[in-house]
């Protein structure tokens, strides 16, 4: 039998200081730790089939630890938009709720996001100037711009700050540690992808050395985005459901040590696995009361009405 004691003023009073505490926690930019996500750890949802923007897929996502938002990336309404490279880019609260909106033109495929919390509002990292491959769009250097909601930016906006630490890259996106405060690049070059880590303020300063540089291993499956929390990374890999992939899916999310580029853990991931279509899109490090989670994206609906969610492990090795 469970008792049930009246709730006294000071009772309250401690509920909303503890709150307090929380929401100082969650607004508290993340220290990195020792340690790794557990692949095998259980999975929670944080949005469950929402609308973005525009009605497209969702690319990739990436959260904003200071402010409690997470922006995503899709390709934007219409025909020819993959080929052209135009991209849409959302704002949303924690709950899902779109909060504005920014189309980049000629930017590329949207394969991963970073966000530079900044002030009262945030600064974003992608791909840029997209070059056309098989139908699709891929940047070929890195962009960084202030969010400006219903703003339009094509790739000679004077918003726009731009950088290519690796001369011969290209296919370039990125992501943002926001543990150790690092970008990490993953780019092609001669044909091969690979990693390449930079300290986000001398990389933003001009100095183009970077901490690491790992292979992308081979034989993974349809890469679809990946994060970084200390000293190890995330490659989220799958397709969508279909005929010959029926569900649980193929979605893996795999580990690699950023020091040696060896593979530490691969597991196949069952998250939102009743969606209809479920393709994974993006991975993020969202801080949630001061404790890191490994987010991964999924779109799901029919076309011309797709929906995004977004899942989350927080079990700690």
């Amino acid at each position: 039998m469970t008792s049930h004691m009246p709730v006294t003023r000071r009772d309250l009073l401690k509920l909303g200081a503890a709150g307090a505490a929380t929401a100082a926690l969650a607004a508290r930019p993340a220290t990195a730790t020792e340690g790794r996500f557990d692949l095998t750890g259980s999975s929670s949802p944080l949005i469950w089939k929402k609308d973005l923007y525009d009605q497209t897929v969702l690319q990739s996502f990436a959260c904003d630890n200071v402010h409690g938002h997470i922006y995503t990336l899709q390709l934007r309404n219409g025909t020819g938009q993959n080929a052209a490279g135009n991209l849409c880019l959302t704002k949303l609260g924690l709950t899902g709720t779109v909060l504005g909106h920014m189309y980049l033109m000629g930017f590329g495929h949207g394969v991963q996001l970073g966000v530079e919390p900044s002030g009262s509002s945030a600064y974003l990292w992608t791909e840029t100037d997209g070059v056309t491959e098989n139908g699709s769009a891929r940047g070929s250097q890195l962009a960084r711009f202030r969010f400006a909601d219903g703003q339009t930016l094509d790739t000679a906006s004077p918003a726009l700050t731009k950088y290519k630490p690796i001369a011969t890259a290209d296919n370039t996106t990125c992501a943002i540690d926001p543990s150790r405060n690092r970008l990490i690049m993953r780019y092609r070059s001669e044909g091969a992808f690979r990693f390449a880590v930079y300290s986000l303020p001398a990389l933003k300063a001009g100095t183009v050395s970077a901490l690491f540089d790992i292979a992308q291993p081979s034989g993974l499956g349809v890469f679809q985005g990946y994060a970084a929390y200390g000293d190890f990374l995330y490659l989220l890999t799958g397709e969508a459901y279909s005929d010959a992939n029926p569900a649980p899916g193929n979605t893996y999310i795999t580990c690699l040590d950023l020091r040696t580029g060896g593979q530490v853990q691969r597991e196949l991931t069952e998250a939102g696995k009743s969606l209809d279509y479920r393709e994974p899109e993006g991975m993020a490090i969202q801080i949630a009361a001061g404790r890191p989670r490994l987010c991964l994206g999924l779109a799901s609906g029919v076309e011309k009405a797709r929906k995004a969610s977004i899942f989350y492990k927080s079990a700690m090795i």
